[in-house]
């Protein structure tokens, strides 16, 4: 059984990591929050996309990341190489198709999916560069997979470190015209965060050939392209990959419904997404060293520890929720502040906060719950549950959103919704599922 060291060995890298690398979210978004309405809200739906296309390959490394877990859990240390060289080959063909993909039908879709022609012409001077960062963080996908897996996290908070910082100093130089460099307004906050990605993967690829015992791993044995391993991999990665695009796919339709009622109203949703995400940076990573160690506890042969250690890291996601939630209800103006210093963009965004930090306090335990079932090796299960839960969210959002036009405030009671069911339907499927005995 993992002890609390153990499990905060783990977890707090990728607290860290995921920090760092929320500050070139929250960066990108008070920075273009100074520039224009147009602007925020152009940035939000161009990097929406971009997000929704990088989730694919995000779901396949969390599908390799299981195995990985699972492999070293099981000491069979010389097959974690070839599932990272596997999968580093497959995303980065992957990210040419997705990149040819975008750049020839990007604008079509996002013409038929966004209403006012400036938010429109915003997106798509940002997503024209965004969409070369696919050849950068596609690659970094799987070293985080890599790392996570062999519980060898610290690395991903150096990899942050390197990345945010890269990021921020390009957006101050690029956004506005300083440092010396040209003012590029939005698009120089997209080209600050492909450099940026950039240097993270230059920066994973130099650690990894120092650092990491590559023999031990199978990491210097380069194979050609396995198509019996890539199949194996994607058995279990595929459904992951279906369902991060759905569920991104469904926040991204949130987001359609949202600009609809306004460029104030969007506005206001890309400030409360940037605080919604910082919030979730605990559990995220909680929920990212569940998945993990729940395979490797699965590998080592521990069934009947699992629930036990569920249950654990579910108490640390809550209690730090908690904390968080408390802090942000005392000091909603302050954090506000950050993003922008328009009073009355500020006083309409202060009920959102109210209603996001009801979600978050369920979705700290809906959110480990659920990827521990992932951690099991039944991915297919977990994309079941996730696919009911968002068919209902996306029925809510297009009701509320769409249909009534409800203020953005009542919008956003969807996380609550969302976060409910995903708790409800995890919980009963680990209590009444037969899910103890799956190989992977």
């Amino acid at each position: 059984m993992y002890t609390n060291k153990q499990i905060w060995g783990v977890s707090f890298p990728i607290f860290l990591s995921l920090l760092a690398q929320n500050v070139i979210n929250v960066t990108d978004t008070a920075f273009l929050g100074r520039v224009s309405e147009v602007a925020l809200g152009g940035s939000a739906m161009g990097g929406l996309f971009y997000i929704c296309i990088f989730t694919i390959a995000f779901g396949f490394s969390t599908g390799s990341q299981i195995l990985i877990a699972r492999r070293n859990g099981e000491s069979r240390y010389a097959d974690v190489g070839p599932v990272m060289i596997q999968g580093v080959l497959f995303l980065s063909l992957l990210a040419l198709v997705l990149f040819g993909f975008t750049r020839t039908f990007g604008g079509d879709i996002m013409k038929l999916l966004i209403s006012s022609e400036e938010i429109y012409e915003a997106a798509i001077e940002f997503l024209d560069w965004r969409i070369f960062g696919f050849f950068f963080a596609f690659v970094n996908a799987m070293f985080r997979a890599l790392y996570i897996g062999i519980t060898r996290t610290k690395v991903l908070t150096l990899n942050s470190i390197v990345m945010a910082i890269t990021n921020v100093i390009l957006d101050y130089g690029l956004i506005f015209g300083n440092l010396g460099l040209p003012e590029l307004g939005i698009q120089g906050a997209a080209i600050a965060s492909v450099i940026a990605e950039a240097s993270a993967t230059l920066f994973l690829v130099i650690y990894t050939r120092l650092r990491i015992d590559r023999e031990k791993y199978a990491l210097n044995r380069f194979r050609s392209f396995d198509l019996k391993l890539l199949i194996h991999v994607l058995s279990i990665s595929s459904f992951m990959m279906l369902q991060y695009f759905l569920s991104m796919g469904t926040w991204f339709l949130f987001f359609v419904a949202v600009e609809r009622l306004g460029e104030r109203e969007l506005a206001v949703a890309n400030i409360i997404r940037s605080i919604y995400i910082v919030m979730l940076i605990p559990v995220s990573s909680l929920s990212t060293t569940a998945n993990s160690l729940v395979s490797n506890t699965i590998g080592a042969g521990h069934i009947t520890e699992v629930t036990r250690l569920i249950r654990k890291i579910v108490c640390f996601s809550l209690l730090i929720m908690i904390a968080l939630v408390s802090v942000t209800l005392f000091f909603p103006r302050m954090i506000l502040s950050v993003y922008t210093n328009d009073p009355q963009l500020i006083d309409q965004s202060i009920p959102s906060i109210y209603v996001i930090c009801i979600a978050m306090v369920i979705g700290s335990v809906g959110n480990v719950v659920f990827n521990s079932i992932s951690g099991t090796g039944n991915t297919r299960a977990a994309l079941l549950l996730e696919t009911a839960t968002i068919s209902v969210y996306g029925v809510y959002i297009f009701f509320v959103g769409i249909y009534f036009k409800a203020p953005v405030e009542i919008c956003f009671t969807t996380e609550i919704l969302y976060y409910t069911l995903l708790l409800t339907s995890s919980y009963i499927y680990l209590k009444k599922a037969k899910w103890q005995n799956k190989r992977i």
